[in-house]
């Protein structure tokens, strides 16, 4: 996979990592700055997801497609899609033109929507990659991992860099006994969650 990323994707990589860093500091409103996660957790991301079970794949969290665009890869590879939410606008317009100008359309479907209230619609789920605001991570956690099939896998993104605003949500997840859990230390650090 990673020896046979397009040209087209890895220049839109490129652009977005570009606008990431123009978004810290040029006053953009902190909801509405690209958010997006460090090559190294992609690569992370796109090896899990290549191997989860059968099922269906979620992102909760578009930004401007930078994951997606890590995750369309391992779609590609396994024939699946991935159904990504943002409910930011600005993001989710980025995000369009990311998946277009990379070829990822046939591998993306793109939601604009509050990702909470439509997360019981989705299943049976084999992966699913969270990235979204603190206040909903507890919501969302209690929607997917009943849809997971045995052996899915849920990953939350800031587990360490953010782990003073996730303290209780990141004390809940190791005490469920339908999953085992684990931060690794990539990135912001990333919560893996597996179904047993």
């Amino acid at each position: 996979m990673f020896h046979s990323i397009p040209e087209a994707v890895t220049e839109r990589m490129a652009l977005l990592a570009a606008m990431h860093e123009a978004d810290k500091t040029d006053g953009t409103p902190r909801f509405d700055r690209l958010r997006q996660i460090p090559p190294e957790t992609g690569r992370f991301l796109c090896l899990l997801a290549a191997n989860a079970p059968e099922g269906e794949w979620l992102e909760v969290g578009t930004s401007g497609g930078y994951s997606a665009l890590w995750l369309a890869q391992a779609a590609g590879l396994r024939g699946t899609r991935l159904t990504t939410y943002e409910i930011s606008p600005r993001k989710a317009a980025l995000a369009r033109e990311s998946f277009a100008a990379a070829g990822a359309q046939d591998r993306v479907r793109l939601v604009e929507a509050d990702a909470v209230p439509l997360l019981a619609g989705h299943g049976p789920l084999a992966f699913c990659f969270l990235d979204a605001e603190r206040a909903i991570l507890r919501a969302c956690f209690d929607a997917i991992v009943p849809k997971l099939v045995p052996g899915g896998l849920l990953v939350v993104d800031n587990a360490i860099s953010h782990s003073h605003e996730m303290a209780e949500f990141l004390e809940y997840v190791p005490t469920d006994p339908r999953v085992d859990s684990l931060v690794v230390p990539i990135g912001s650090g990333e919560l893996v969650c597996r179904k047993l």
